[in-house]
């Protein structure tokens, strides 16, 4: 089968690419599509991010396994597009290149049977210029307080005495 996509940057402007690719290729082999797509040499650390219909980011698929502690890594090589995507489970996000974070939100559009004469991957539609340099990016936290005086408030970072831990921790 033949998934097609939408890959959108994460910006004011609309800039696209709309992507083909065979079901059974990996998420690595997605990933140089997309990049190439946009113009990236693809040697930058990438991961793609299951999501839900409002963009929530879930587990992460990385490009290479970076962790220290050899916890369970996902990888792009070894994750199939028709293992994790289907008609109910439809968005990925994707990040290229963490020191800049070019963000993009990937969407299947449709999967459809191959054709014949057609090569794989095939972008099918290019829209908008990719920037200079990635959008900004504003990590800012959910404002969870309600309003009342928080018991924090009355802590003095300074006074060491007043904290509930032994002070030979380490």
């Amino acid at each position: 089968m033949i998934y097609k996509f939408r890959i959108i940057l994460d910006l004011e402007e609309d800039v696209f690419r709309d992507i083909e690719v065979e079901g059974n290729n990996t998420l690595e082999d997605f990933h140089n599509a997309v990049s190439q797509a946009f113009g990236f040499d693809g040697t930058e650390m990438a991961s793609f991010y299951v999501s839900d219909e409002e963009w929530n980011q879930g587990e992460e698929i990385a490009l290479f396994d970076m962790s220290e502690s050899g916890s369970e890594v996902k990888l792009m090589a070894e994750t199939h597009i028709e293992d994790l995507l289907d008609e109910n489970n439809r968005n990925l996000i994707y990040v290229y290149d963490f020191f800049s974070m070019w963000t993009f939100f990937v969407e299947l559009a449709d999967i459809a049977e191959k054709e014949d004469g057609n090569t794989y991957p095939n972008l099918l539609y290019v829209h908008g210029q990719l920037p200079d340099a990635p959008p900004v990016k504003k990590f800012e936290a959910e404002d969870l307080s309600d309003g009342e005086d928080d018991d924090m408030d009355d802590l003095d970072i300074d006074d060491f005495d007043n904290y509930d831990f032994d002070q030979n921790w380490n």
